[in-house]
């Protein structure tokens, strides 16, 4: 089965042996990424700290580099001699009682990263972002590249910090670093290790967890084309640009419908008033959250972000880097399978 991110593969020009260094190595889309780059036939360098679970990867033959993105003294020396950067790391949570870590992560850990790009004068920087930087325009639009945010509109932790880290990033490129900027819209398909936000809602739907939906939507594409898109961007990409690597915008309802087709379970048919979504996101972070120090089954931050549809246009990407999604219902597959195998839920027994 061909994949749309096998195309871009064979599309892109072959290139003499890089040396690459890359941080969030370990995360879903980075170690899609760091696979790619080894397929391409790359030397990687990958940032790591020792707790890191590196599963993902462990077949790949990569020179992990033991340190932390908040001391540049215990990477540096590995950055020089490389040929592009590929800045994936981040802390993506919706919910934490003390957002500072998330800061420190996001925006003075990629500050001091890139820093030492600029510093090192490093050819090429390709640093991943989030369409959560992005505005949201209103009802019944999609927002582009164009749609930049104001601090004071953004909501939650994880977006504002996302957000504050991408316009360092573009300081950065005013004062002359070679980077350019993928923003991933929803990522979906196989080594969801956390799982991530959307990977939750696949396996709450495969262990009959989700009796209802909300109002909202998001825009879906497979977790390898991402990866590729970020290849792509190393190649194609304007500096100091953005470029949304997204594919189709569907509503939760229409996700679940095709998790239903995929699996053979039915889809909630019931849809939860905003009004009882957001009370049940209050209660539930007030005491898993706070009283109990559990992470939150609906993150109020979460309901707060679902209450805009969440659609983008990703038509930049397409026209200058020749980006080419597969399949979301095929990526849903794949992620359906990848739960299944790994433990994370049953085997759904019409699932085909």
């Amino acid at each position: 089965m061909q994949t749309g991110s096998e195309t871009i593969l064979k599309e892109t020009p072959g290139m003499a042996q890089k040396t690459v260094f890359v941080t969030g190595a370990t995360g879903f889309v980075g170690g899609h990424l760091v696979r790619a780059l080894v397929e391409r036939g790359d030397r990687v360098r990958a940032l790591r700290k020792g707790t890191s679970d590196t599963r993902l990867v462990d077949d790949l033959p990569v020179e992990w580099v033991e340190g932390d993105l908040l001391r540049p003294s215990s990477y540096q020396e590995k950055l020089q001699g490389c040929d592009t950067v590929f800045h994936c790391a981040a802390d993506y949570r919706l919910f934490c009682k003390d957002p500072s870590p998330m800061y420190e992560i996001n925006v003075t850990g990629s500050k001091a990263l890139l820093s030492s790009c600029l510093e090192l004068e490093i050819p090429k920087v390709v640093y991943t972002s989030s369409v959560a930087a992005l505005d949201l325009p209103a009802a019944g639009r999609v927002s582009d590249e164009s749609s930049r945010a104001e601090v004071d509109r953004v909501v939650g932790h994880y977006k504002k910090s996302k957000f504050l880290a991408q316009e360092a990033v573009l300081e950065l490129a005013e004062s002359g670093l070679p980077v350019v900027l993928v923003n991933p819209s929803t990522p979906v398909g196989p080594g969801d290790l956390k799982p991530t936000a959307t990977g939750k809602i696949i396996v709450d739907f495969l262990c009959r967890k989700m009796p209802a939906y909300l109002d909202t939507g998001l825009n879906l594409v497979p977790v390898e084309d991402v990866a590729y898109g970020h290849l792509l961007a190393e190649e194609k990409g304007r500096n100091g640009e953005l470029y949304i690597l997204g594919h189709l915008n569907l509503t939760l309802k229409e996700i679940l419908e095709m998790l239903a087709a995929v699996t053979g379970l039915p889809a909630p048919r019931v849809k939860i008033p905003y009004r009882v979504a957001w009370a049940v996101g209050v209660l539930d972070t007030l005491v898993e959250g706070y009283a109990l120090n559990r992470t939150p089954q609906v993150p109020i931050e979460g309901v707060k972000m679902a209450r805009k549809k969440m659609f983008f246009d990703p038509q930049r990407a397409r026209d200058e880097l020749g980006f080419r999604p597969g399949s979301v219902r095929e990526a849903l597959r794949r992620a359906v399978d990848w739960f299944v195998e790994n433990g994370y839920a049953p085997d759904p027994v019409a699932r085909r």
